[in-house]
């Protein structure tokens, strides 16, 4: 590898806090926050909004998100072809 034209690849936390779940894991994301891990260290932290935890389609559990009527219109629109 080339020196000083790759991001620092080191360890971080992705945390879901609807769900409560946080891994350690290493990736190049940049993040001004910190936690302090299980094993006693400081990891930078990046929230995000969802995860396998929180992800309708791992949890069983289904979100409608049709507030502007799409699903109906484009029902019946295609319904009588």
């Amino acid at each position: 590898m080339k020196k000083h034209i790759h991001p620092d690849y080191r360890p971080v936390v992705y945390r879901d806090a609807d769900a409560g779940l946080a891994f350690l894991t290493r990736s190049t994301a940049r993040t001004d926050q910190t936690l302090l891990w299980d094993d006693g260290n400081t990891y930078p932290v990046v929230d995000v909004e969802i995860s396998a935890a929180s992800h309708p389609f791992y949890t069983g559990r289904t979100r409608i998100l049709d507030s502007a009527g799409q699903v109906e219109k484009f029902r019946r629109r295609y319904s009588a072809r």
